[in-house]
């Protein structure tokens, strides 16, 4: 039996992020991943700048791995109704594929143990987590991170009340070769039944990765069918889809994408990233939001590792406090620009208004994003 100071379940950009902090911080850090790195995910891959400061703390400099720096926002409605806005603080594009090598690479370099594997089981005993694995290993920790994405069967296993609910929505993601798209520019794209986003990677590529309710997809249920007559509706989207060059041979995709809220801290184990709640794409935030989650955890897991705090249970209220002060308005607001976006009458109407007032963009883009974190 393995025994380590924290095991974190998912090696996403949080549960990276964390390892690499706790690293620092001289634990004895273990992730679990299903699969080696590199690999691509589901993803927007727009990261919002505010996380930058604290990345570089960590060793991590992206524009040393030829990160994209984005400072424009376009936007469009179904009808192709176009708007477009300087972004407050910018953000970077880069692939997942990259981002998470390079952290794991960081990670690694710190003393951090990978176990590319599933975990089956999670209790916690006499103030010891026992985690299984689904080939009956069993390794021990005093603190557990969970960072395993959006959802997993360790969610019915933790009891999870979110994971009852129904969830009606699917995410699919492809690289495209499209040579003049701007580099500095993230698009923002509403369809029927969607929307999806636009933007260049380290690599010369154009991420296009939208969401669709299940309602919209099903209408076509192939997704050659759907980008042509549901995506390309919008006539941005379809210009797009007829000149790039698709990289991927299939597209990625994810179902039963739930935006329903979650528990921070569940049976003692810390979540993190969307594992603790995953806001709406169109709020461009979510890889920032991430990194952030690992950085309020990893400092609150320092400090009880450290025998600072000796109480679990205020070191999990501590979390849970800090975790809703800084993100529960920015999900909230995700869900209600959603509701707006996805109303193609009122999404018109929205526009046309911030069009005559780009300042009210500029508004909601600064509250569903951060200062920069150090």
């Amino acid at each position: 039996m393995e025994q380590y100071d924290v095991i974190i379940v998912g090696g996403g950009l949080a549960g990276l992020t964390a390892a690499i902090h706790l690293a620092k911080a001289g634990h004895k850090v273990l992730v679990f991943e299903k699969e080696p790195y590199p690999h691509h995910k589901v993803c927007g891959e727009y990261v919002s700048n505010e996380v930058l400061p604290y990345l570089k703390n960590l060793g991590v400099d992206l524009t040393d791995y030829g990160a994209v720096a984005i400072n424009t926002l376009k936007f469009s409605t179904v009808k192709g109704a176009l708007l477009e806005v300087k972004l407050p603080l910018g953000g970077t594009g880069i692939s997942r594929y990259a981002f998470d090598d390079l952290l794991f690479k960081r990670a690694g370099d710190l003393g951090v143990t990978f176990v590319f594997n599933s975990v089956a089981l999670i209790k916690f005993q006499n103030s010891v987590f026992k985690l299984v694995t689904s080939f009956d290993k069993t390794y021990t920790s005093k603190v557990v991170i969970g960072s395993y994405g959006k959802r997993s069967v360790l969610d019915k296993q933790l009891n999870r009340n979110f994971i009852q609910k129904k969830s009606s929505w699917l995410a699919v993601k492809s690289h495209y070769r499209l040579d003049d798209f701007p580099d500095h520019e993230v698009g923002l794209h509403n369809f029927k039944g969607g929307y999806g986003g636009l933007s260049k990677t380290e690599s010369g590529a154009v991420n296009f990765c939208y969401l669709a309710s299940y309602k919209s997809f099903q209408l076509e249920k192939d997704i050659d069918l759907f980008n042509e007559k549901v995506v390309g509706e919008n006539p941005i989207l379809k210009d797009f889809l007829n000149v790039a060059k698709p990289l991927f041979d299939a597209p990625l995709t994810i179902a039963q994408i739930s935006f329903h809220s979650k528990n921070p801290v569940e049976e003692h184990v810390l979540m993190c990233g969307d594992t603790a709640g995953l806001i709406h794409p169109l709020c461009g935030n979510g890889m920032a939001m991430a990194i952030h989650s690992a950085k309020i955890a990893s400092e609150l897991i320092d400090t009880f590792l450290n025998g600072k705090e000796k109480d679990r249970k205020r070191m999990e209220l501590a979390y849970v406090k800090e975790w809703n002060r800084t993100f529960k308005r920015r999900l909230w607001l995700g869900r209600k620009l959603q509701s707006l976006l996805l109303n193609v009458t009122l999404s018109d109407w929205a526009i046309s208004l911030v069009a005559k007032q780009p300042w009210l963009l500029k508004q909601l883009i600064k509250n569903t994003h951060g200062k920069p974190i150090s």
